[in-house]
């Protein structure tokens, strides 16, 4: 039974929009956990696009499981989740131009930097993610880095087009999950995810988590925020088939 976070950037982006107090991403927060969400993600950018200072230090407060803080491996970042005490910390790379992460962290390109900011934030005392896209070198550089967990970056998977293509990319999620368990890793996956294409993710037993953000708050529009969090849930808490010893690799 795998778990799920969910990411409220999304709700601070419609409350940016404005320029005004609602909605609120921490009440989100709640509302997600009290549909029976087992984690919150927050990415504290550093133009502050969507989440602010003040939302990640009441969410610390209010949030009753894991709190997940996304960040860059910058000084001000680390110097703010050693102040405000995430549970987790997932390293992620950052634009200024981009809509949302466009891909995973260099971690193999840039193996001591991530190290460092890895040892300072286990430091601190939070465990630390790695979000990286699903490729062998930067898993083997994450384990090097002493990273807790990776989570492997789906969204290549989620914008593929034709089976062929989606087989690929699964596959490639697949052998990167595997290794990372291989290696002790905890494993997580994010990004692009929602209803439809989650589900054949769900026959990877390697995959513990899942992370998603846009397509729960977007169906929280038509549904409601505690229906489109329990809608998920009932998929990504269902038991992954046990893996056969042989035979063909799963087909979409």
């Amino acid at each position: 039974m795998a778990l799920l976070s969910v990411n409220v950037d999304h709700v601070a982006t419609l409350r940016q929009a404005r320029g005004i107090d609602e909605p609120d991403p921490v009440w989100a927060a709640v509302f997600c956990e009290k549909a029976g969400a087992d984690g919150i993600i927050c990415h504290l950018r550093e133009d502050r696009r969507h989440i602010q200072d003040r939302d990640v230090k009441l969410l610390r407060q209010m949030v009753k499981g894991k709190l997940n803080l996304e960040m860059a491996a910058t000084e001000e970042m680390i110097a703010i989740a050693g102040t405000i005490g995430p549970d987790l910390c997932t390293l992620v790379p950052e634009r200024r131009q981009e809509l949302t992460t466009e891909g995973g962290l260099e971690v193999k390109g840039n193996l001591e930097a991530v190290k460092d900011a890895v040892a300072r934030l286990n430091a601190v005392g939070a465990a630390v993610s790695l979000f990286i896209d699903p490729h062998p070198d930067q898993v083997k550089a994450a384990h090097l880095a002493g990273a807790q967990v990776v989570e492997l970056h789906t969204g290549s998977y989620a914008n593929a087009r034709g089976e062929a293509e989606l087989q690929r990319h699964l596959d490639g999620i697949e052998e990167a999950a595997r290794l990372a368990a291989r290696l002790k890793l905890k494993v997580a996956a994010g990004h692009g995810l929602n209803l439809r294409n989650v589900r054949p993710l769900l026959a990877i037993p390697e995959i513990e988590e899942y992370s998603i953000g846009h397509s729960i708050i977007a169906r929280a529009v038509f549904v409601g925020l505690e229906q489109a969090v329990a809608e998920m849930l009932a998929l990504v808490r269902q038991s992954a088939p046990p893996r056969p010893a042989e035979g063909p690799r799963r087909r979409l």
